[in-house]
Protein backbone atom coordinates (compact mmCIF):
# COMPACT_ATOMS: atom_id res chain seq x y z
CA UNK A 1 0.00 0.00 0.00
CA UNK A 2 2.95 2.50 0.99
CA UNK A 3 4.33 1.47 -2.80
CA UNK A 4 0.98 2.36 -4.57
CA UNK A 5 0.91 5.53 -2.25
CA UNK A 6 4.45 6.65 -3.18
CA UNK A 7 3.36 6.38 -6.79
CA UNK A 8 -0.17 8.18 -6.91
CA UNK A 9 1.40 11.22 -4.99
CA UNK A 10 3.47 12.65 -7.53
CA UNK A 11 1.12 11.42 -10.01
CA UNK A 12 -1.70 13.46 -8.24
CA UNK A 13 0.63 16.57 -7.68
CA UNK A 14 1.68 16.31 -11.21
CA UNK A 15 -1.69 16.23 -12.68
CA UNK A 16 -2.73 19.30 -10.76
CA UNK A 17 0.05 21.46 -11.86
CA UNK A 18 -1.01 20.44 -15.85
CA UNK A 19 -4.45 21.44 -15.60
CA UNK A 20 -3.57 25.55 -14.89
CA UNK A 21 -0.44 25.08 -17.58
CA UNK A 22 -3.31 24.47 -20.07
CA UNK A 23 -4.83 27.39 -19.52
CA UNK A 24 -1.90 29.69 -19.49
CA UNK A 25 -0.65 28.38 -22.77
CA UNK A 26 -4.26 29.20 -24.27
CA UNK A 27 -4.21 31.47 -27.66
CA UNK A 28 -5.49 34.62 -28.18
CA UNK A 29 -8.71 33.97 -30.85
CA UNK A 30 -9.79 36.73 -32.84
CA UNK A 31 -13.08 36.93 -34.17
CA UNK A 32 -13.79 39.43 -37.37
CA UNK A 33 -17.45 40.73 -37.68
CA UNK A 34 -18.65 43.21 -39.73
CA UNK A 35 -22.33 44.01 -40.61
CA UNK A 36 -25.58 43.66 -38.86
CA UNK A 37 -26.30 41.72 -35.91
CA UNK A 38 -28.76 38.73 -37.56
CA UNK A 39 -29.65 35.18 -36.73
CA UNK A 40 -26.43 34.12 -39.36
CA UNK A 41 -24.05 36.42 -37.44
CA UNK A 42 -25.28 35.59 -34.09
CA UNK A 43 -24.56 31.72 -34.78
CA UNK A 44 -20.86 32.70 -35.91
CA UNK A 45 -20.45 34.76 -32.81
CA UNK A 46 -22.07 31.82 -30.39
CA UNK A 47 -19.43 28.95 -31.82
CA UNK A 48 -17.02 31.19 -31.63
CA UNK A 49 -17.41 31.43 -28.31
CA UNK A 50 -18.17 27.99 -27.61
CA UNK A 51 -14.74 26.97 -29.39
CA UNK A 52 -13.17 29.45 -27.38
CA UNK A 53 -14.23 27.45 -24.02
CA UNK A 54 -13.34 24.11 -25.82
CA UNK A 55 -9.94 24.78 -26.37
CA UNK A 56 -9.52 26.19 -23.81
CA UNK A 57 -8.54 29.79 -25.25
CA UNK A 58 -7.11 32.78 -22.98
CA UNK A 59 -9.76 35.32 -24.44
CA UNK A 60 -11.76 35.72 -27.52
CA UNK A 61 -11.28 39.11 -29.05
CA UNK A 62 -14.54 39.92 -31.28
CA UNK A 63 -13.75 42.58 -33.79
CA UNK A 64 -16.56 44.73 -34.72
CA UNK A 65 -18.03 46.94 -36.85
CA UNK A 66 -21.82 47.40 -37.08
CA UNK A 67 -25.31 49.50 -37.10
CA UNK A 68 -27.06 46.97 -35.08
CA UNK A 69 -29.16 44.58 -35.80
CA UNK A 70 -32.13 42.63 -34.71
CA UNK A 71 -33.09 42.71 -30.69
CA UNK A 72 -33.51 38.33 -30.71
CA UNK A 73 -29.76 37.83 -32.05
CA UNK A 74 -28.25 40.50 -29.82
CA UNK A 75 -29.73 38.60 -26.61
CA UNK A 76 -28.94 35.43 -27.92
CA UNK A 77 -25.08 36.90 -28.12
CA UNK A 78 -25.53 38.30 -24.52
CA UNK A 79 -26.54 35.20 -23.31
CA UNK A 80 -23.57 33.35 -24.64
CA UNK A 81 -21.25 35.95 -23.32
CA UNK A 82 -22.62 35.61 -19.69
CA UNK A 83 -22.39 32.19 -19.18
CA UNK A 84 -18.72 32.11 -21.30
CA UNK A 85 -16.00 30.07 -19.27
CA UNK A 86 -13.64 32.33 -21.67
CA UNK A 87 -13.07 36.45 -21.48
CA UNK A 88 -14.58 37.81 -24.64
CA UNK A 89 -12.71 41.10 -25.14
CA UNK A 90 -14.99 43.16 -27.86
CA UNK A 91 -12.67 45.45 -30.08
CA UNK A 92 -14.88 47.93 -32.29
CA UNK A 93 -12.25 48.33 -35.22
CA UNK A 94 -10.50 49.32 -36.99
CA UNK A 95 -10.80 52.70 -37.53
CA UNK A 96 -13.85 54.49 -38.72
CA UNK A 97 -15.83 51.50 -37.49
CA UNK A 98 -19.09 51.96 -35.27
CA UNK A 99 -21.09 50.28 -32.26
CA UNK A 100 -24.46 51.23 -32.59
CA UNK A 101 -27.57 50.20 -31.52
CA UNK A 102 -27.25 46.24 -30.45
CA UNK A 103 -23.60 46.79 -30.61
CA UNK A 104 -23.82 49.30 -27.45
CA UNK A 105 -25.34 46.51 -25.48
CA UNK A 106 -23.21 43.95 -26.84
CA UNK A 107 -20.15 46.39 -25.60
CA UNK A 108 -21.84 46.54 -22.33
CA UNK A 109 -22.12 42.57 -21.74
CA UNK A 110 -18.57 42.19 -22.78
CA UNK A 111 -15.77 41.37 -20.02
CA UNK A 112 -13.71 43.95 -21.48
CA UNK A 113 -14.73 46.79 -24.02
CA UNK A 114 -12.31 48.58 -26.18
CA UNK A 115 -12.23 50.38 -29.40
CA UNK A 116 -10.05 51.96 -31.84
CA UNK A 117 -9.08 55.90 -32.85
CA UNK A 118 -11.69 57.31 -34.84
CA UNK A 119 -14.41 54.54 -33.98
CA UNK A 120 -17.68 55.91 -31.99
CA UNK A 121 -21.10 53.93 -30.71
CA UNK A 122 -24.25 55.22 -29.44
CA UNK A 123 -28.06 55.75 -30.91
CA UNK A 124 -29.50 52.31 -29.03
CA UNK A 125 -33.10 53.63 -29.58
CA UNK A 126 -35.15 50.52 -30.55
CA UNK A 127 -37.16 50.68 -33.37
CA UNK A 128 -39.86 49.11 -34.42
CA UNK A 129 -40.00 45.99 -37.52
CA UNK A 130 -42.34 46.96 -40.19
CA UNK A 131 -44.12 50.18 -41.33
CA UNK A 132 -46.63 52.47 -40.64
CA UNK A 133 -48.31 53.70 -37.40
CA UNK A 134 -46.22 51.94 -34.13
CA UNK A 135 -49.03 52.16 -31.08
CA UNK A 136 -47.26 54.48 -28.50
CA UNK A 137 -47.93 52.46 -25.50
CA UNK A 138 -46.11 49.30 -27.32
CA UNK A 139 -43.36 51.57 -28.13
CA UNK A 140 -43.31 52.28 -24.45
CA UNK A 141 -42.49 49.35 -23.36
CA UNK A 142 -40.11 48.66 -25.46
CA UNK A 143 -38.14 51.60 -24.52
CA UNK A 144 -38.65 50.93 -20.94
CA UNK A 145 -37.60 47.14 -21.33
CA UNK A 146 -34.17 47.85 -23.09
CA UNK A 147 -33.28 50.68 -20.94
CA UNK A 148 -33.81 48.34 -18.09
CA UNK A 149 -31.66 45.42 -20.04
CA UNK A 150 -28.92 47.62 -19.95
CA UNK A 151 -29.03 49.23 -16.71
CA UNK A 152 -28.60 45.62 -15.62
CA UNK A 153 -25.42 45.35 -17.84
CA UNK A 154 -23.79 47.87 -16.51
CA UNK A 155 -24.19 47.12 -13.22
CA UNK A 156 -22.77 43.53 -13.73
CA UNK A 157 -19.79 45.06 -15.60
CA UNK A 158 -18.89 48.17 -13.65
CA UNK A 159 -20.27 50.62 -16.49
CA UNK A 160 -21.70 53.60 -17.42
CA UNK A 161 -25.99 53.18 -16.66
CA UNK A 162 -27.13 56.85 -16.95
CA UNK A 163 -25.40 57.23 -20.35
CA UNK A 164 -26.32 53.86 -21.44
CA UNK A 165 -30.48 54.67 -20.51
CA UNK A 166 -29.46 58.13 -22.30
CA UNK A 167 -28.37 56.07 -25.30
CA UNK A 168 -31.61 53.90 -25.21
CA UNK A 169 -34.12 56.79 -24.41
CA UNK A 170 -32.60 59.42 -26.49
CA UNK A 171 -29.91 57.67 -29.45
CA UNK A 172 -27.03 59.54 -28.23
CA UNK A 173 -23.49 59.21 -28.90
CA UNK A 174 -19.95 59.33 -28.38
CA UNK A 175 -16.45 58.81 -29.69
CA UNK A 176 -13.91 56.58 -28.33
CA UNK A 177 -12.20 59.27 -26.22
CA UNK A 178 -15.67 60.01 -24.79
CA UNK A 179 -16.50 57.30 -24.27
CA UNK A 180 -13.53 56.19 -22.06
CA UNK A 181 -13.87 59.09 -20.31
CA UNK A 182 -17.80 58.53 -19.17
CA UNK A 183 -16.42 54.46 -18.42
CA UNK A 184 -18.63 53.24 -21.15
CA UNK A 185 -15.91 51.35 -22.50
CA UNK A 186 -12.32 50.46 -20.99
CA UNK A 187 -9.78 51.12 -22.87
CA UNK A 188 -8.84 52.94 -26.29
CA UNK A 189 -6.16 50.67 -28.06
CA UNK A 190 -4.45 51.27 -31.59
CA UNK A 191 -4.03 47.92 -32.83
CA UNK A 192 -4.52 44.64 -31.35
CA UNK A 193 -1.32 44.07 -30.23
CA UNK A 194 -1.32 47.32 -28.41
CA UNK A 195 -4.66 46.03 -26.98
CA UNK A 196 -3.41 42.98 -25.92
CA UNK A 197 -0.47 44.68 -23.78
CA UNK A 198 -3.25 46.71 -22.26
CA UNK A 199 -5.31 44.01 -20.81
CA UNK A 200 -2.50 41.67 -19.66
CA UNK A 201 -2.79 41.42 -15.85
CA UNK A 202 -6.77 42.96 -15.81
CA UNK A 203 -8.96 40.78 -13.59
CA UNK A 204 -12.37 39.98 -14.85
CA UNK A 205 -15.37 37.79 -13.89
CA UNK A 206 -16.16 35.04 -16.12
CA UNK A 207 -19.38 32.67 -15.14
CA UNK A 208 -16.76 30.30 -13.55
CA UNK A 209 -15.14 32.99 -11.18
CA UNK A 210 -12.65 35.70 -11.75
CA UNK A 211 -9.77 35.19 -14.24
CA UNK A 212 -6.57 37.31 -14.58
CA UNK A 213 -5.86 37.66 -18.14
CA UNK A 214 -2.32 36.60 -19.30
CA UNK A 215 -2.76 38.05 -22.98
CA UNK A 216 0.79 39.41 -23.50
CA UNK A 217 3.01 38.23 -25.92
CA UNK A 218 0.55 35.19 -26.78
CA UNK A 219 -0.17 33.56 -29.61
CA UNK A 220 -2.97 34.94 -32.18
CA UNK A 221 -5.35 32.91 -34.52
CA UNK A 222 -8.54 34.15 -36.02
CA UNK A 223 -11.33 32.19 -35.72
CA UNK A 224 -11.80 30.45 -39.82
CA UNK A 225 -15.45 31.22 -40.27
CA UNK A 226 -17.25 28.85 -42.60
CA UNK A 227 -17.89 29.82 -46.20
CA UNK A 228 -21.53 28.99 -45.44
CA UNK A 229 -21.67 31.10 -42.39
CA UNK A 230 -20.07 33.66 -44.44
CA UNK A 231 -22.83 33.50 -47.15
CA UNK A 232 -25.68 33.93 -45.18
CA UNK A 233 -23.92 36.27 -43.18
CA UNK A 234 -23.79 38.13 -46.38
CA UNK A 235 -27.71 37.87 -46.75
CA UNK A 236 -27.78 40.71 -44.21
CA UNK A 237 -27.12 43.20 -46.09
CA UNK A 238 -30.28 44.51 -48.09
CA UNK A 239 -28.36 45.61 -51.68
CA UNK A 240 -27.82 42.07 -51.27
CA UNK A 241 -31.08 41.03 -50.80
CA UNK A 242 -33.05 43.31 -53.16
CA UNK A 243 -30.63 42.23 -56.20
CA UNK A 244 -31.56 38.96 -54.97
CA UNK A 245 -35.04 39.59 -55.37
CA UNK A 246 -34.86 41.12 -59.09
CA UNK A 247 -32.82 38.06 -60.13
CA UNK A 248 -35.87 35.57 -59.75
CA UNK A 249 -37.95 38.18 -61.21
CA UNK A 250 -36.35 38.21 -64.35
CA UNK A 251 -35.39 34.22 -63.81
CA UNK A 252 -39.19 33.63 -63.40
CA UNK A 253 -40.40 35.78 -65.77
CA UNK A 254 -38.09 34.32 -68.91
CA UNK A 255 -39.09 31.01 -67.37
CA UNK A 256 -42.97 31.92 -67.93
CA UNK A 257 -42.26 33.38 -71.18
CA UNK A 258 -40.14 30.46 -72.32
CA UNK A 259 -41.36 27.56 -71.25
CA UNK A 260 -38.71 24.42 -70.97
CA UNK A 261 -35.95 26.61 -70.47
CA UNK A 262 -35.10 25.94 -67.15
CA UNK A 263 -32.36 26.84 -65.58
CA UNK A 264 -33.58 30.43 -65.36
CA UNK A 265 -36.97 29.53 -63.82
CA UNK A 266 -33.99 27.42 -61.37
CA UNK A 267 -31.91 30.28 -60.50
CA UNK A 268 -34.93 32.79 -60.22
CA UNK A 269 -37.16 30.68 -57.50
CA UNK A 270 -33.48 29.97 -55.50
CA UNK A 271 -32.81 33.79 -56.03
CA UNK A 272 -36.23 34.64 -54.22
CA UNK A 273 -36.06 32.06 -51.67
CA UNK A 274 -32.69 33.40 -50.55
CA UNK A 275 -34.55 36.83 -50.80
CA UNK A 276 -37.03 36.12 -48.59
CA UNK A 277 -34.85 34.95 -45.89
CA UNK A 278 -32.58 37.88 -45.92
CA UNK A 279 -35.81 40.32 -45.51
CA UNK A 280 -37.05 37.84 -42.95
CA UNK A 281 -34.13 38.58 -40.71
CA UNK A 282 -34.39 42.51 -41.53
CA UNK A 283 -36.52 45.44 -39.96
CA UNK A 284 -37.71 46.40 -43.60
CA UNK A 285 -40.79 48.40 -44.67
CA UNK A 286 -43.27 45.33 -44.84
CA UNK A 287 -45.90 47.99 -47.36
CA UNK A 288 -42.64 48.37 -49.13
CA UNK A 289 -41.63 44.77 -49.67
CA UNK A 290 -45.30 43.82 -50.53
CA UNK A 291 -45.09 46.63 -53.37
CA UNK A 292 -42.16 44.31 -54.79
CA UNK A 293 -43.46 41.97 -54.44
CA UNK A 294 -46.96 42.67 -56.14
CA UNK A 295 -45.08 44.42 -59.32
CA UNK A 296 -43.15 40.68 -59.55
CA UNK A 297 -46.71 38.86 -59.44
CA UNK A 298 -47.88 41.94 -62.19
CA UNK A 299 -44.66 41.51 -64.29
CA UNK A 300 -45.28 37.64 -64.45
CA UNK A 301 -48.88 37.97 -65.09
CA UNK A 302 -47.61 40.10 -67.94
CA UNK A 303 -45.71 37.46 -69.40
CA UNK A 304 -48.15 34.72 -69.26
CA UNK A 305 -51.24 36.70 -70.49
CA UNK A 306 -51.01 39.58 -72.58
CA UNK A 307 -52.30 42.18 -70.56
CA UNK A 308 -51.31 44.99 -73.36
CA UNK A 309 -48.93 46.69 -71.06
CA UNK A 310 -51.69 47.62 -68.29
CA UNK A 311 -50.50 44.48 -66.42
CA UNK A 312 -46.47 45.40 -66.44
CA UNK A 313 -47.53 48.92 -65.98
CA UNK A 314 -48.75 48.68 -63.08
CA UNK A 315 -46.08 46.38 -61.76
CA UNK A 316 -43.66 49.53 -62.86
CA UNK A 317 -45.50 51.88 -60.71
CA UNK A 318 -45.23 49.03 -57.19
CA UNK A 319 -42.08 48.64 -58.02
CA UNK A 320 -41.20 52.28 -57.88
CA UNK A 321 -42.90 52.52 -55.07
CA UNK A 322 -41.96 49.87 -53.06
CA UNK A 323 -38.35 50.36 -54.06
CA UNK A 324 -38.57 54.10 -52.67
CA UNK A 325 -39.86 52.95 -49.57
CA UNK A 326 -37.43 49.91 -48.48
CA UNK A 327 -34.61 53.06 -49.46
CA UNK A 328 -36.20 55.13 -46.78
CA UNK A 329 -36.81 53.22 -44.04
CA UNK A 330 -36.01 54.66 -40.47
CA UNK A 331 -33.40 51.94 -39.66
CA UNK A 332 -30.35 52.83 -41.64
CA UNK A 333 -28.74 49.23 -41.56
CA UNK A 334 -32.05 48.24 -43.85
CA UNK A 335 -31.88 50.86 -45.83
CA UNK A 336 -31.29 49.38 -50.32
CA UNK A 337 -28.76 52.44 -51.41
CA UNK A 338 -30.29 54.43 -53.98
CA UNK A 339 -26.72 53.73 -56.21
CA UNK A 340 -28.11 50.01 -56.06
CA UNK A 341 -31.68 50.98 -55.98
CA UNK A 342 -32.00 53.55 -59.44
CA UNK A 343 -29.92 51.20 -62.07
CA UNK A 344 -31.62 47.78 -61.06
CA UNK A 345 -34.99 49.25 -60.87
CA UNK A 346 -34.43 50.80 -64.42
CA UNK A 347 -32.96 47.46 -65.51
CA UNK A 348 -35.98 45.86 -64.29
CA UNK A 349 -38.60 47.99 -65.97
CA UNK A 350 -36.63 47.45 -68.89
CA UNK A 351 -36.88 43.99 -68.83
CA UNK A 352 -39.99 44.08 -68.02
CA UNK A 353 -41.61 46.44 -71.24
CA UNK A 354 -39.22 44.14 -73.62
CA UNK A 355 -41.19 40.80 -71.93
CA UNK A 356 -44.38 42.78 -72.40
CA UNK A 357 -43.95 43.59 -75.71
CA UNK A 358 -42.89 40.52 -76.81
CA UNK A 359 -45.48 38.52 -75.12
CA UNK A 360 -47.88 41.09 -77.33
CA UNK A 361 -46.89 40.21 -80.26
CA UNK A 362 -46.63 36.11 -79.71
CA UNK A 363 -50.31 36.80 -79.37
CA UNK A 364 -50.53 38.98 -82.52
CA UNK A 365 -49.49 35.80 -84.48
CA UNK A 366 -51.18 33.62 -85.94
CA UNK A 367 -51.06 30.00 -84.36
CA UNK A 368 -48.80 27.19 -85.54
CA UNK A 369 -50.10 24.46 -83.80
CA UNK A 370 -53.30 22.19 -84.63
CA UNK A 371 -56.00 23.35 -87.52
CA UNK A 372 -55.59 26.60 -87.26
CA UNK A 373 -51.82 26.50 -88.26
CA UNK A 374 -53.02 24.85 -91.29
CA UNK A 375 -55.10 27.81 -92.52
CA UNK A 376 -53.87 29.82 -95.15
CA UNK A 377 -51.92 26.85 -96.81
CA UNK A 378 -51.84 26.59 -100.45
CA UNK A 379 -51.54 22.63 -102.38
CA UNK A 380 -51.92 21.07 -105.31
CA UNK A 381 -55.19 18.88 -106.29
CA UNK A 382 -54.23 14.90 -107.15
CA UNK A 383 -58.41 14.90 -107.66
CA UNK A 384 -60.91 16.67 -108.69
CA UNK A 385 -63.53 18.47 -106.27
CA UNK A 386 -66.68 18.60 -107.55
CA UNK A 387 -67.35 20.22 -104.61
CA UNK A 388 -66.37 17.75 -102.20
CA UNK A 389 -63.23 15.43 -102.45
CA UNK A 390 -59.86 14.68 -101.04
CA UNK A 391 -56.89 16.68 -100.96
CA UNK A 392 -53.54 15.58 -99.09
CA UNK A 393 -52.70 18.50 -96.58
CA UNK A 394 -49.80 17.82 -94.10
CA UNK A 395 -48.64 14.13 -95.23
CA UNK A 396 -52.71 12.90 -94.09
CA UNK A 397 -55.39 12.94 -96.59
CA UNK A 398 -58.51 15.17 -95.69
CA UNK A 399 -62.06 15.38 -96.79
CA UNK A 400 -62.36 18.70 -98.84
CA UNK A 401 -65.28 20.96 -99.82
CA UNK A 402 -64.68 23.98 -102.27
CA UNK A 403 -67.45 26.57 -102.71
CA UNK A 404 -67.15 25.76 -106.54
CA UNK A 405 -66.13 22.71 -108.66
CA UNK A 406 -61.80 22.74 -109.01
CA UNK A 407 -60.12 20.36 -111.76
CA UNK A 408 -57.46 18.30 -110.83
CA UNK A 409 -53.73 19.95 -111.06
CA UNK A 410 -55.23 23.34 -109.67
CA UNK A 411 -54.14 24.92 -106.39
CA UNK A 412 -56.73 25.60 -103.65
CA UNK A 413 -56.23 27.62 -100.46
CA UNK A 414 -57.29 26.00 -96.62
CA UNK A 415 -59.82 28.44 -95.95
CA UNK A 416 -61.03 26.83 -92.54
CA UNK A 417 -62.11 23.58 -91.13
CA UNK A 418 -65.80 22.34 -90.30
CA UNK A 419 -65.15 19.33 -88.25
CA UNK A 420 -62.99 17.02 -89.65
CA UNK A 421 -63.79 18.52 -93.70
CA UNK A 422 -60.89 21.69 -94.59
CA UNK A 423 -62.38 23.92 -96.08
CA UNK A 424 -60.42 24.83 -99.50
CA UNK A 425 -60.96 27.59 -102.24
CA UNK A 426 -59.20 27.90 -105.63
CA UNK A 427 -56.17 30.35 -104.75
CA UNK A 428 -57.00 32.70 -107.12
CA UNK A 429 -60.25 33.12 -105.67
CA UNK A 430 -58.76 32.59 -101.92
CA UNK A 431 -56.06 35.61 -102.03
CA UNK A 432 -52.29 36.02 -101.67
CA UNK A 433 -50.80 36.58 -98.08
CA UNK A 434 -49.03 34.51 -96.13
CA UNK A 435 -49.04 31.44 -98.21
CA UNK A 436 -47.76 28.50 -97.04
CA UNK A 437 -47.17 26.03 -99.64
CA UNK A 438 -47.71 21.86 -99.25
CA UNK A 439 -46.84 20.83 -102.39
Amino acid sequence: MKRWLRWLGPFVIGLAMAIPAIGDNGEVLVLNLAGPIAPASADIWVEAIAQAERELAEVLVVRLDTPGGLDTSMRRIIKKMLASSVPVVIYVAPEGSRAASAGVFLLYASHVAAMAPGTNLGAAHPVMMGEGEVDETMMDKVTHDAAAYIRSLAAMRGRNAEWGEKAVRESVSLTAAEAVAEKVVDLVAADLEDLLNQIDGRTVDTATGPVILATKGKAVREVAVSAGKRFLAALTDPNVAYILMMLGTYGLIYELANPGAILPGVVGAICLILALYAFSTLPVSYAGLALVLLSMVLFIAEAMVSGFGLLAGGGVVALIIGSMMLANTDVPFAQVSWQILVPVTLVTIAFAVVTAMLAARSFRKRPVSGNEGLIGTVVRLMEPLDPEGHIELAGELWKARSPEPVSAGERVRVTGFEGLVALVAPEHAAGGGGEKNDD
